[in-house]
């Protein structure tokens, strides 16, 4: 539940009961991030595409490399919701808890590679002061060895889990131990 009225799939019709039907056939459940939605069908199908787009389609990181970036800007945030969905989906790739632990805890101290920490380093700016950005953040990344294609889904992603952690944190998002787990990846 959240701080506003949401549509639960059982109570679903039409359109919205469709497009309930089809998340739960490819993700194995509804998550509270969209019910939290189902008020505004359109944005809600409009959402799960971009977010598709961006986390599932080929980009030349790799899908855990998108999850790092997802957990420290849902940690930069506060946002529990999202840190414990993609912390967990993170840690479908290191299946070590004590890790994701750490990383959570001080990401800047992980164990990851230089050309990772720049990533992550971009999109925790990004995060915290938006309004400090500059050119040399970028070049940052380019000597890092990324492309001008991979900045892009870089940046993107970066804003993508800010604005889902604004939805998630702005209206009261609950998460559940049975909610976080169990979706198709």
């Amino acid at each position: 539940m959240s701080w506003i009225k949401e549509i639960e799939p059982e109570d679903s019709e039409g359109q919205l009961a469709e497009f309930y039907e089809e998340l739960m056939k490819s993700r194995g459940k509804v998550s509270n991030i969209m019910k939290v939605q189902s008020l505004d069908m359109k944005a809600m199908e409009t959402h799960m595409e971009l977010y598709l787009s961006l986390m599932f389609t080929r980009s030349g990181l790799s899908r855990e490399e998108m999850e790092m970036l997802a957990t420290v800007v849902s940690i930069k945030n506060a946002c529990q919701y999202c840190l414990i969905h993609h912390g967990e989906a993170l840690n479908n790739y290191w299946k070590d808890d004590v890790r994701l632990a750490a990383f959570i805890e001080d990401y800047e101290s992980a164990c990851i590679t230089e050309k990772q920490m720049a990533m992550l380093n971009y999109g925790a700016k990004l995060t915290e002061s938006p309004d400090t950005m500059i050119e040399d953040d970028i070049d940052s990344l380019k000597s890092a060895g990324f492309s001008d294609a991979q900045i892009l889904r870089i940046n993107m992603i970066a804003s993508y889990f800010n604005f889902v952690n604004r939805i998630a944190v702005g209206l009261g998002v609950e998460f559940t131990e049975e909610e976080m787990k169990g979706y198709k990846v």
